[in-house]
């Protein structure tokens, strides 16, 4: 590359430019550079002769002068508020233009016609017609397969011609329930949001005592003759609830009915289904929390859902819910009465009133009779494995702890409550209520916190570990005339929910007193787990023997 001399080469002579490229020939041919893949010096080979005009401007030439001396009239002539505006252009992409072509519509078409009653019942009867002459075919190729389904088939026709109508139900429906929420919601927000915070100061006033406070009350009107006969907390959404209602006395032939409340609606059930007889017992299942049976089990081997009964003629069925129908099997009979005629053809046979599974071996379980008896029994075996001398009454209900697997609770009409260790014969609690003890059940979160409700409308709270001889609260819930039939603990908040023999329920919270842990010894901190529940219990049971 050549530069600009200071002096033009036109000014100078011939022969000095002539030696001067001689000498710069000379030079560049004497360049050496070092080769690192022979590790030596060579000289540079000869490249071409390359001559670009480049753009440096010597400041002695003409050019150059002119430049200095506009660089310092620009120089004095700058302010502080001079700027200097950049601009850039992009290239700019030419419109472009797309189109698209559709199918050509049919022509329209004017069409008019007159419809009365007649020609829609016509049209009706033809179709309906078609319709049933092939569900008949398709009936006599499944008759053999699927039995019963035919039935099925006959209602499938109505529901064809009410699809619509059934989806605009549905519609409407489902705003009616976000209407009526929206309407509760005001009336009851308020208490909807505060009842899982407001604690009843006064209980540092009382001791050990404490109290019940009074929520929500549900009612339906059409079922005010049929008492609460079953509670059942939904595990999986702990605002719902399931009610069974219908009555004991099996001499009046009364029909039941099954509700479902939430506390977010106290004023209409959510669901509701008519039975033809009452409903004695109910349990929602902890995984479906969609199915509501008896008393829910494990499925069995091929994955169908199993649930168990037992019922006044003595015996404990197994059923097993298939895809069109239930299956039954018996598993075990209840002993007859002690006292048996002579004549063998009039066995009086035991009455169950009441079971409950263990809750860590699924395969035992505990029924409670007419007669005050408690019988131990295991789905392996065909004979009860042992028998508690209970009560002097009918048995109301009997309940495994939750937490430590060998104590149980039992109530029954002659006013006692019992606490039972499994391996004992005698129970190691009793306490006498004054009254007929409808229904008892433990706590979720203590393993000594237990309630019942008697027939003169108290419910009495316990907790063994704080006081062992009497209840922490006892408190009427209901007028006198009237008498309470279940109770159930909320299985997250501290709530129970107790029914009455007016198909009334009643939602009340637990005082601080009712659900505080016992104190601890200096330096601890405060333990908690199933561990130190079973512990809670162990250490009364070693207590009382």
């Amino acid at each position: 590359m050549s530069e600009k001399q200071p002096q033009n080469e036109s000014n100078l002579s011939e022969k000095t430019v002539v030696l001067r490229r001689a000498r710069l020939n000379a030079a560049t041919s004497s360049l050496m550079r070092f080769s690192f893949k022979e590790c030596c010096f060579k000289p540079v080979a000869d490249e071409p002769d390359i001559e670009i005009e480049g753009s440096l401007v010597h400041k002695d030439s003409e050019e150059g002068q002119i430049l200095c001396a506009e660089k310092e009239v620009g120089r004095k002539s700058k302010t502080l508020f001079s700027c200097i505006t950049t601009a850039t252009q992009t290239t700019i992409n030419p419109p472009r233009e797309v189109a698209c072509q559709t199918e050509s519509q049919p022509l329209l078409v004017n069409y008019s016609a007159t419809a009365n009653q007649w020609e829609i019942y016509d049209f009706y009867q033809e179709e309906l017609q078609k319709r049933t002459s092939s569900t008949k075919k398709d009936e006599k190729e499944n008759e053999i397969a699927e039995g019963a389904e035919g039935v099925h088939g006959n209602l499938s026709l109505l529901r064809d011609f009410t699809d619509k109508s059934d989806h605009d139900l549905a519609m409407l429906s489902t705003a009616a329930k976000l209407l009526e929420y929206a309407v509760n919601e005001n009336i009851n927000g308020d208490i909807i949001a505060d009842f899982k915070h407001f604690e009843d100061e006064a209980d540092e006033f009382r001791g050990d005592k404490g109290t019940l406070l009074p929520l929500w009350e549900f009612q339906y009107n059409k079922v005010k003759s049929l008492p609460v006969s079953a509670l059942c907390w939904n595990k999986k959404y702990n605002d719902l609830f399931a009610v069974g209602l219908g009555s004991h006395k099996f001499t009046e032939l009364e029909c039941g009915m099954l509700l479902f409340y939430t506390w977010r609606n106290n004023n209409h059930p959510e669901f509701l289904f008519n039975t033809d007889s009452g409903v004695m017992c109910v349990d929602i299942h902890e995984q479906k929390s969609h199915l509501v049976a008896v008393k829910w089990w494990e499925d069995d081997l091929y994955g169908n859902h199993t649930f168990f009964s037992v019922s006044a003629d003595g015996r404990v069925v197994s059923w097993t819910l298939g895809k069109y129908e239930l299956f039954s099997t018996n598993i075990i009979k209840l002993p007859p009465m002690d006292k048996v005629p002579d004549d063998l053809n009039n066995v009086i046979v035991t009455a169950g009133l009441t079971l409950d599974f263990h809750k860590q071996k699924p395969y035992h379980f505990l029924v409670g009779t007419e007669a005050g008896k408690i019988h131990k029994g295991s789905t392996h075996y065909t004979r009860f494995i042992k028998t508690y001398e209970a009560h002097f009454r009918m048995v109301s209900c009997v309940r495994w702890n939750p937490f430590n697997p060998k104590v149980f609770i039992t109530c029954g009409m002659d006013w006692r409550v019992n606490i039972w260790d499994e391996t004992t014969d005698s129970p190691v609690f009793t306490f006498d209520l004054k009254s007929s003890v409808m229904d008892v059940a433990w706590a979720p979160y203590s393993s000594t916190v237990f309630a019942a409700v008697t027939a003169d409308g108290k419910v009495h709270v316990f907790d063994l570990s704080i006081n062992r001889f009497e209840a922490l609260c006892q408190q009427r819930v209901v007028s006198t005339k009237r008498h309470l039939t279940c109770i159930e603990f909320n299985p997250v908040h501290p709530i129970i929910i107790v029914g009455n023999d007016r198909g009334l329920v009643i939602s009340l919270k637990l005082s601080p007193n009712l659900r505080k842990n016992p104190k601890e010894e200096k330096g601890k901190e405060p333990s908690t787990g199933a561990e130190v529940e079973i512990a809670k219990m162990e250490k009364l049971l070693i207590l009382m023997r």
